[in-house]
C-alpha cells in the first residue's frame, strides 16, 4: 500500500534502519537459541552502533531518550516522509510491545515458569521479533508499508 507519495532510495533506507530498535529489544530472548546456533551471533553486529549510544546515555535510560527523540524528532516531525514516520511509529510500538513482554515476564512468569518452558518461551519471542522486523525491512527496502494486524493502525493513526 503507498499511502502519501512515492518513496525515494534514501526514505526506505531510514525507514528500515528504525527496525534496529526492536530487534535491540528483542536480542536478549535470543540468548538459548545463540548458545544453541552460534551463527546466530552474527544479528548482533548491526546493533552495536545502537548499544554504543544507548550505553552513552547514564542511567540505563538510553532507551527512552531515544524513544522520546525518534517520536518528537520523527513520527511528529510533519516535515519528514510519512512513509519514514509510519515506520519509525511501528518500530516504537513493536519496542513497547516487547517491553510489556519482559515486564509481565520478570514480575509474574518468573517465579512460574523455569527451565525448558523458559527456553521455549523466550525462543518463540525472539523468533517472532526476527520474523517481523525481517518483514518489516523487507517491506520498507521494496517501498511498501508492512502491514501488521493492530500495529499498522495504531501507527496510521499516530502519523496521520
Amino acid at each position: 500500500m503507498a499511502w502519501r507519495s512515492s518513496t525515494t532510495p534514501l526514505d526506505r533506507v531510514f525507514a528500515s534502519l528504525v527496525y534496529l530498535i526492536p530487534l535491540y529489544d528483542g536480542i536478549v530472548y535470543g540468548r538459548f537459541l545463540f548458545a544453541q546456533f552460534p551463527f546466530l551471533n552474527y544479528l548482533q553486529y548491526p546493533l552495536i552502533p545502537l548499544a554504543i549510544v544507548y550505553g552513552l546515555i547514564p542511567f540505563g535510560l538510553g532507551s527512552l531518550v531515544v524513544f522520546i527523540a525518534l517520536f518528537i524528532g520523527v513520527v511528529r516531525n510533519e516535515k519528514i516522509p510519512h512513509f519514514i514516520r509510519f515506520n519509525a511509529m511501528q518500530a516504537i510500538l513493536i519496542s513497547i510491545l516487547l517491553s510489556l513482554i519482559g515486564l509481565i515476564y520478570s514480575f509474574i512468569l518468573q517465579p512460574i515458569v523455569q527451565g525448558f518452558i523458559a527456553e521455549v518461551l523466550f525462543n518463540t519471542i525472539f523468533l517472532g521479533v526476527l520474523a517481523t522486523v525481517g518483514y518489516s525491512v523487507v517491506q520498507s527496502v521494496r517501498g511498501r508499508y508492512a502491514e501488521m494486524p493492530l500495529i499498522s493502525e495504531a501507527s496510521y493513526l499516530q502519523t496521520r
